[in-house]
């Protein structure tokens, strides 16, 4: 599992989602290792952020992106900016 898909939501996404309701999540800059044992679902209100997969495939999260990241995935990441999100797992 290395597909992470980002895309940019409109609006009316972000409402059926009920994203705002989800928690927040913050974190400074920094790189660590992570390993998803479920889906997550994210969106980005603040930060940039690179995600580097085992396979050595590079995505590029910021400010604006919705980002789901599939159950198994093994990664690190590379937060270059602050990051402030939204998520939701499962």
């Amino acid at each position: 599992m290395d597909s992470i898909e980002i895309r940019t939501p409109d609006k009316d996404e972000l409402e059926c989602l009920e994203v705002f309701s989800w928690p927040i999540w913050r974190r400074e800059e920094c790189s660590f290792d992570w390993e998803y044992d479920e889906k997550e679902t994210c969106y980005f209100l603040e930060g940039e952020v690179n995600i580097e997969t085992a396979k050595g495939v590079i995505s590029k999260i910021k400010k604006g992106d919705l980002a789901i990241f599939p159950k198994g995935l093994v990664c690190k990441w590379h937060i270059t900016k602050a990051v402030k999100k939204h998520y939701k797992f499962g």
